[in-house]
């Protein structure tokens, strides 16, 4: 976690301590090292949303790198693509996530539930959103 981070970080860990206290659990036995083991916890998952980020540019980037190998052939399926991937890129960051995630790393909707560490239900909702906002996106282009 980045030194900037930090301030969010004990603040998260105050909460965290905060939030027991309030749900009337008993008070760890050693707050230090109970606050150790949470702020490690924050950590890793800081890491691992970062992670998830990163690989998830990379899969954009090389859609967009395939999209610019494509070139100008005037082929319905390279100028399609190409709407594809302009329509994507005004999507909002959420429903692009989604998107690349279910269409691009062909991941089920239970795969994407762990990656993003939310309910499937909410997947199902922000996909079909997303789908919509893409066809939507591409009619006003007249690309379909």
């Amino acid at each position: 976690m980045p030194q900037a981070d930090l301030p969010d970080g004990v603040q998260q860990v105050r909460l965290r301590l905060l939030e027991r206290a309030a749900s009337g659990a008993e008070a760890p036995r050693d707050v230090s090292a109970w606050a150790a083991v949470v702020a490690s916890n924050l950590a890793m998952d800081w890491h691992r949303a970062r992670r998830r980020q990163e690989r998830i540019g990379e899969r954009l980037a090389s859609l967009r790198q395939a999209e610019h190998v494509v070139g100008d052939s005037g082929d319905d399926t390279k100028v399609l693509s190409l709407a594809v991937a302009q329509g994507l890129d005004e999507l909002p960051d959420a429903q692009r996530q989604i998107l690349v995630l279910r269409f691009y790393a062909d991941l089920p909707v239970r795969g994407i539930a762990e990656e993003l560490g939310i309910p499937e239900g909410t997947v199902k909702s922000r996909l079909h959103t997303a789908v919509r906002a893409l066809r939507a996106r591409l009619h006003e282009d007249e690309v379909v």
